[in-house]
């Protein structure tokens, strides 16, 4: 489980498909409410507030969005809170969560790399397995490489992903927040441009 700090009011909470094995949920059992959930929910809680001092009272909005082959990432916003009347109200709010979960899949294969060098060599690697496709952004010194894996069957599915892992690690970064905030440098067809100029 990995969490970060987005602002003030928001963190974004990156867990891979062992932590919720680990602790006997299925990625749509995210999707239910389920007791080992809401257990999930309170311990990322206690670690964000541990870690970041982020204090998770008041109401919430939860944003889950399932990445095929990462994991789940879970971004948290702090409401405003209701003017409290007393001390003894606040005691009772403590243990409360007013959530407004959304809930959002992405097909979207998208994988962080150090180093430019590394980036050229998945891309060559990758190559023969895509026929198009592949946008790279850079966003936080850091090169982000997505793949749509459009209709892709699953032998070469999971080879695409094996082969990105040995030279980068998943990314939690969602397309909107890349768009947004990191530099588009190859907009289409990246893996086809990177081993064409490269």
């Amino acid at each position: 489980m990995k969490i970060e700090r987005l602002s003030q009011d928001k963190i974004r909470i990156f867990l891979t498909f062992d932590d919720l094995t680990e602790r006997g949920i299925h990625k749509d059992d995210m999707w239910r409410e389920i007791p080992k959930v809401h257990e999930l929910f309170s311990e990322m809680m206690d670690q964000a507030y541990t870690e970041l001092g982020f204090d998770a009272s008041g109401p919430l909005a939860v944003e889950v969005f399932s990445l095929p082959a990462q994991g789940m990432v879970v971004i948290v916003t702090k409401g405003r809170s209701h003017s409290s009347l007393g001390d003894d109200e606040d005691e009772l709010d403590d243990d409360i969560y007013e959530m407004e979960v959304t809930l959002e899949q992405s097909d979207i294969i998208s994988y962080q790399f150090d180093e430019f060098e590394h980036v050229i060599q998945a891309a060559k690697m990758i190559n023969r397995l895509l026929l198009e496709g592949g946008t790279l952004f850079q966003y936080k010194n850091r090169w982000i490489l997505q793949i749509d894996p459009m209709e892709m069957e699953d032998a070469r599915y999971q080879a695409l992903i094996a082969l990105l892992s040995e030279y980068g690690e998943a990314s939690s970064v969602t397309k909107a927040v890349l768009e947004e905030y990191g530099k588009i440098i190859i907009e289409e067809d990246a893996v086809k441009v990177l081993c064409r100029y490269f």
